[in-house]
């Protein structure tokens, strides 16, 4: 019997610097949605793993040194599994209202890359890379969906590259 398992998983980390606070009704919509969307993807097709905190979400997890700011961080199969569960269903109604909840920030808010499989990636970890984006670009370091790298060009180039 051939071992099938997958090398490596895709971690993907989003952030969004809140408009009002979690408990105003500005925000209800979206906090309302928080456990149903993440049951859907907790239940995804190629889902693998997702950061939460003690509210069973991440929105209480600190990221990057800014109480406003909220943290996704996940880990999926592959850009596939994820796009397929960000792209529908109340997630994608979410998605679509994202202006009237969060700010609009100019710089890169979600940074992909590869993962040992098995690895579950810490903030730091994720604030790291979606810092290297910010400053570099697209690398195999960190990524986008749009500009996307294969698992395992990360060893062949510098982390500064």
């Amino acid at each position: 019997m051939t071992d099938t398992a997958p090398a490596h998983e895709l971690a993907q980390v989003n952030i969004a610097r809140l408009k009002h606070p979690l408990d105003s009704a500005e925000l209800k919509d979206f906090v309302d949605g928080l456990d149903p969307v993440n049951a859907v993807a907790d239940a995804s097709d190629g889902f693998v793993w997702r950061l939460k905190g003690d509210s069973g979400n991440a929105t209480d997890v600190p990221v990057l040194g800014d109480a406003w700011l909220i943290v996704n961080l996940s880990v999926w199969r592959d850009a596939e599994a994820l796009t397929a569960f960000m792209y529908r269903g109340q997630h994608r109604e979410l998605l679509a209202r994202r202006r009237e909840f969060f700010e609009r920030l100019e710089e890169a808010v979600t940074a992909l890359w590869w993962v040992p499989a098995g690895h579950r990636p810490a903030v730091a970890e994720a604030e790291d890379r979606l810092l290297h984006l910010r400053a570099h670009g697209p690398t195999p370091y960190a990524f986008t969906l749009r500009a996307p790298f294969a698992p395992g060009e990360e060893a062949a180039v510098s982390r500064s590259a």
